[in-house]
């Protein structure tokens, strides 16, 4: 029988056992970032076509597909306070081909409104980037009697119940300014959840509903043609595109401020070194001419940060919402 000695390991094998140890571990990741993307990549969004949160996905979505090389296709998936969409992406490949345009609902309101949620927004995904923050406007249709907030307020509090307003979908950015402002106002005005902004605008303009909120890319063409009239924006200051239109708050409801933000996630489990890259990828699509000069047109200030940023940011938010949720006793419809 052979006797096993054991011989006392150098400080140089050492430290080539722990390289090549270390090369091991990161080969995955480093194949999985040079095979990436190896095929087309969709972006879910989870509204239905003709809204702020599509405009801004198709616009970072044509600037990925030119920097990628890839086609990066916007899918819309509306449905469920946006539930559909994200169960999907939760139960996609973690492969860096599935992505995810997350906002305000998905992650800072459902996750305290609905209940059996099938997933967890802060464990079964992982965020990539802020893509943007767009100013919530409020807007009427001519038909109802007010020409400006403070109109608009008397007349809701004397007529509890006599106003309808749409938004894009229970828990949509839309949903959540207006009950905000309902909480703060002490109005009445009955939601009417849609699926999507397009479609709630399509009855705002046809004087089925009297009221909504929403960002400029999906508004602003309707104000300037006079079929919608803007009475107030929900930024802490008035908006280059809006000048004469003030803020709630300067109406007298201080420190009101509610903002729509859209960005990029990706399912639990996607290699870091993808979403490193995706979160770069978009921090130069986001700042190309293109993505730029659609952004200010819009009044959308544009995101891009680091991944941290942006997790840290939606933990602020949850805060809030979380808290907003409770008082104004939102619930699904």
């Amino acid at each position: 029988m052979t006797e096993r000695i054991n011989t006392p390991i150098t400080r140089r094998q050492a430290l080539v056992v722990a390289a090549g140890t270390a090369a091991a571990v990161a080969l995955p990741a480093a194949r999985a970032q040079s095979s990436w993307p190896s095929k087309p990549v969709r972006f879910l969004v989870p509204f239905a076509p003709g809204g702020t949160s599509e405009i801004v996905a198709r616009s970072v979505a044509a600037e990925l597909t030119k920097q990628l090389g890839v086609s990066v296709f916007v899918e819309n998936k509306p449905g469920g306070a946006g539930v559909t969409a994200m169960q999907e992406a939760q139960k996609s490949a973690p492969d860096g081909h599935t992505l995810i345009l997350t906002h305000v609902g998905t992650l800072a309101v459902n996750p305290y409104m609905l209940k059996n949620q099938p997933y967890d927004v802060n464990k079964d995904f992982m965020p990539v980037t802020l893509l943007a923050k767009v100013p919530n406007v409020f807007v009427i249709h001519p038909d109802v009697p007010a020409k400006n907030f403070k109109e608009f307020v008397d007349y809701a509090k004397k007529n509890p119940g006599k106003l309808n307003y749409g938004s894009a979908g229970n828990a949509s950015a839309g949903h959540l300014a207006m009950e905000y402002l309902k909480l703060v106002a002490g109005m009445f005005i009955t939601h009417i959840p849609y699926r999507g902004t397009g479609p709630q605008l399509t009855d705002l303009l046809a004087g089925r509903t009297q009221a909504s909120s929403a960002g400029m890319p999906a508004l602003g063409a309707h104000i300037r043609s006079g079929k919608l009239r803007a009475i107030a924006v929900g930024t802490t200051q008035r908006i280059a595109a809006l000048p004469d239109v003030p803020t709630v708050a300067e109406m007298g409801f201080k420190d009101f401020e509610t903002a729509q933000w859209y960005g990029m996630h990706v399912p639990a489990g996607t290699p870091p070194d993808i979403v490193k890259r995706l979160q770069e990828e978009s921090y130069k699509a986001l700042r190309s001419s293109a993505v730029t000069e659609r952004f200010a047109t819009d009044n959308a200030v544009s995101g891009g940060g680091p991944s941290s940023e942006y997790a840290a940011f939606i933990g602020r938010e949850q805060t809030i919402w979380s808290d907003i949720v409770k008082r104004a006793q939102i619930k699904p419809d």
